[in-house]
């Protein structure tokens, strides 16, 4: 529940980071860190003082927030220069061609440098989840907590690991949107993390746990995004999209709840 606030206060720790003169590449790392260390403080929480994950992300999600607006005063922060929106504007390959005018023809837009993070994320963690040891710990532990413990899988280390990686993330998402947007806003990431849930869930992953894979929750994002902006581009409100992603996020989880009884 704490994604989308942890990313605006990563975006907003970079931001700050670049104002400060860190270059923006090592800004973005410590945003990144920020994300990280916000993930590890609900892992902590969760596994040794025992509170159930939804009051812990929630309090997170209150705490991070509250970080960003009092970090910036509920101001955004502009002027961070044009290297700061290379990562969320760049492409890879692009082609201009100058016309002697006040913008120049696009030959070949190129391949956007978000589209590029994203498969490489998507790659590396796909890999994660399926040959590497810690995935099966991942599928285990969300499968059976008991069971793996017995099996000799050290559960609290990887809940651990398993949020802070979720909050890292959630920081380079930060990241990529700021980039995108050239400034920092310590309210963007509002609701996020019902996109988030619903993305999985459609992508096949269960509240139950242990099931679910990388492939399915990119189809998930993307119908989720597809969704969003064919709504935009009908001309529907907001207030009515959310009331549609709402509707979707409930039949997504009943979805899940008969194919667990099955």
């Amino acid at each position: 529940l704490s994604v989308g606030s942890v990313l605006a206060l990563s975006g907003t720790i970079t931001g700050l980071c670049v104002k400060a003169g860190v270059p923006v590449a090592p800004a973005m790392a410590i945003g990144v860190m920020a994300g990280a260390a916000c993930g590890f403080v609900n892992g902590f929480v969760i596994t040794k003082m025992k509170i159930t994950p939804f009051v812990a992300t929630l309090g997170m999600m209150l705490i991070a927030r509250g970080v960003a607006l009092q970090l910036t005063g509920a101001a955004p922060i502009s002027r961070l220069g044009e290297s700061f929106g290379l990562l969320g504007n760049g492409s890879l390959f692009r082609i201009v061609e100058k016309t002697g005018g006040i913008f120049p023809k696009v030959v070949f837009p190129g391949i956007p440098y978000p589209v590029i993070l994203l498969a490489v994320v998507a790659f590396a963690a796909a890999y994660l989840l399926k040959r590497r040891q810690f995935g099966r710990h991942v599928y285990a532990t969300g499968s059976n907590e008991e069971a793996a413990r017995l099996s000799g899988v050290l559960v609290d280390r990887t809940k651990i690991f398993a949020y802070a990686l979720s909050g890292a993330l959630a920081g380079l998402a930060g990241n990529v949107l700021m980039s995108r947007l050239v400034t920092v806003q310590p309210n963007e990431g509002v609701m996020y993390e019902l996109d988030a849930i619903a993305a999985a869930v459609i992508g096949g992953a269960s509240l139950m746990g242990g099931v679910g894979n990388i492939s399915g929750t990119m189809i998930g994002a993307a119908i989720i995004g597809v969704l969003r902006n064919g709504l935009n581009m009908a001309g529907v409100s907001a207030f009515i999209q959310q009331i549609v992603i709402g509707f979707i996020v409930i039949l997504a989880v009943y979805v899940d709840q008969i194919r667990n009884r099955r």
